[in-house]
């Protein structure tokens, strides 16, 4: 038997980036009661992930901060269990339960091993399908929320996002909106099962199972999502026009960092431009390397970091720079943020940085699509945004084939500093 050649580790190994980019099989079917139902079976180990996504984000809301009180208090207290109860049964079988909230969606997550996915579902059928919204737990649950949002308002770069939005959507877009604290006192229970009862239903729900999903994984979770109750459809009341505003500056006496916040409303994920726009983004902010990290953080020193992306929404999409930055380099760091963007609609990307990007963006893809529980995550988006999982192999294919004169065509159409909209809380 031959001997393994040695490797020789002096010499670099060969880079390439792959000629396509493939994912699990995702099966895909709709339930008696309308749900539509993702499974995608992958990994080595026994273990699976649920993921419910109800059209119940805060845009939905009758009243402020409804949505997502609904949302946390339903594992609050059931019909047969207390909260801590409900806790001690989460840590005894090692389930994690989660949820997480936007304008447009709320999700309820849990993942456990497969031996105990039916005392998992037990558990999660007693919170989603028999919420008691005890109003005690509401009472602590708001004095708690109240606090933590009167300290969060008072860091700039928390107000700088709120104050973002407004800028972009309008104070009284869904999009755009913020409540005072005091609304909290407000929440009632009475409130919050009327919002449980419309959106927590069949119709207004979507589900995506990941991890090792066997035959028979499949089917319990189908005669849990069976369960769900069809109930009036809602309907999506859509979103109002923008109302942009140019310029929102709140001076805080004596402050040593001022959190900018500068972009503009664009397009959701769906529009044929939004791949484009995220490598243009990638190159100007969405990597340590990038040209604002090189000018603002590495050359001028005047912040830690500072990024660009594409955001996607349900109706809509926005392109934004972020960052804190010494108080003294405020206007400064402004008119850096502007130069780059300059450069991008003026000056053709170099090939080199380009082949950087595209490698960074493709390893990212690779690095998220690395598991169930990613290609999950990945499917939830599409989904969202009435796409299949197609829209990778898009995206990848978009990334690889984009020129110099494409990303100055993107940058030239998209990013004119007049449609910009800029936030500074700070100096």
């Amino acid at each position: 038997m031959e001997p393994t050649p040695m490797l020789d580790r002096t010499q670099q190994p060969p880079f390439q980036l792959p000629d396509r980019l493939t994912i699990p099989e995702t099966l895909h079917s709709t339930l008696p009661n309308g749900i539509r139902f993702w499974t995608i079976d992958a990994g080595t180990q026994p273990l699976c992930r649920l993921s419910l996504v109800f059209g119940a984000g805060t845009r939905y809301q009758p009243a402020p901060f409804t949505a997502s009180a609904a949302l946390n208090l339903m594992s609050e207290g059931t019909a047969r269990y207390s909260a801590a109860q409900i806790a001690e049964r989460f840590d005894f079988y090692g389930i994690y339960y989660d949820t997480s909230i936007d304008r447009d969606y709320a999700i309820v997550t849990v993942s456990c091993l497969n031996r105990f996915l039916p005392q998992t579902l037990e558990l999660l059928s007693e919170i989603l399908f028999e919420p008691q919204f005890p109003e005690h737990e509401l009472e602590i649950y708001a004095a708690k929320r109240k606090q933590q949002l009167t300290i969060e308002r008072e860091k700039p770069s928390y107000q700088a996002r709120e104050l973002f939005s407004r800028a972009l959507f309008g104070s009284e877009h869904p999009y755009g909106r913020s409540s005072a604290t005091e609304a909290y006192d407000e929440l009632n229970t009475s409130l919050l099962r009327g919002f449980y009862e419309t959106h927590y239903r069949a119709g207004n729900l979507f589900a995506v199972a990941s991890g090792r999903i066997a035959p028979e994984i499949r089917s319990e979770m189908e005669r849990f999502l069976s369960r769900f109750q069809t109930g009036r459809p809602v309907v999506d009341p859509g979103v109002p026009p923008t109302e942009p505003t140019d310029l929102i500056r709140e001076r805080r006496e004596g402050a040593l960092q001022s959190s900018i916040r500068l972009g503009r409303t664009l397009f959701p994920k769906e529009h044929p431009d939004f791949n484009g726009m995220q490598v243009v983004a990638t190159i100007l902010g969405g990597y340590f390397g990038s040209r604002l990290v090189k000018n603002l953080r590495e050359e001028k020193g005047y912040t830690y970091g500072i990024y660009s992306a594409m955001v996607n929404l349900q109706h809509t999409g926005y392109f934004a720079v972020a960052t804190d930055v010494t108080a003294a380099a405020t206007d400064e760091a402004v008119a850096e943020i502007l130069r780059e963007v300059e450069r991008l609609r003026t000056e053709e990307v170099p090939a080199a940085e380009l082949e950087m990007v595209r490698n960074i963006i493709v390893g990212e893809m690779m690095r998220i699509l690395d598991g169930p529980f990613g290609v999950a995550d990945v499917t939830i988006e599409n989904v969202q945004c009435g796409m299949t999982n197609e829209a990778v192999s898009m995206f990848f294919d978009e990334v690889r084939s984009i020129t110099p004169e494409r990303v100055r065509e993107l940058a030239r159409q998209w990013l004119d500093p007049a449609a910009f909209s800029t936030v500074i809380v700070g100096a």
